[in-house]
């Protein structure tokens, strides 16, 4: 894997079923490689449903695999939803490569029982 000064990650969450962004919803980063997980950090949206800073910029950006976990069951019931006790989407995975030292965006559009996700700008 190279390293990649130019590169960054960044993400957006809206709410869908409030068209709302969604704000306080815990996102975690892993770097994957083959079966290993390796968590390289933690963020908590804010009011605009964005990280106050990208996930990863700088040196700490490389090309490779990587993994963001949406704590979407938390975020749901934080906000009031009435979720059963085994929700239908708790956590959300996205596995997504990241090729070239380029800015990723990769947003959630999320509601209880169901998320779309696309490489945004």
């Amino acid at each position: 894997m190279t390293k990649a000064s130019g590169g960054r990650l960044t993400t957006h969450v809206l709410n869908t079923a409030s068209g709302l962004p969604a704000a306080g919803l815990k996102i975690a980063l892993y770097r994957v490689s083959g079966n290993s997980h390796r968590k390289l950090l933690e963020a908590v949206t804010n009011e605009d449903g964005r990280c106050d800073a990208p996930l990863l910029e700088g040196k700490a950006f490389q090309t490779g695999q990587y993994e963001l976990i949406f704590s979407a069951g938390d975020y749901l019931r934080a906000a009031g939803l009435e979720l059963p006790e085994v929700a239908f989407l708790d956590q959300i995975p996205i596995r997504f490569g990241m090729a070239e030292a380029r800015h990723y965006h990769v947003p959630l559009l999320l509601s209880p029982y169901g998320y779309s996700t696309y490489r945004g700008s």
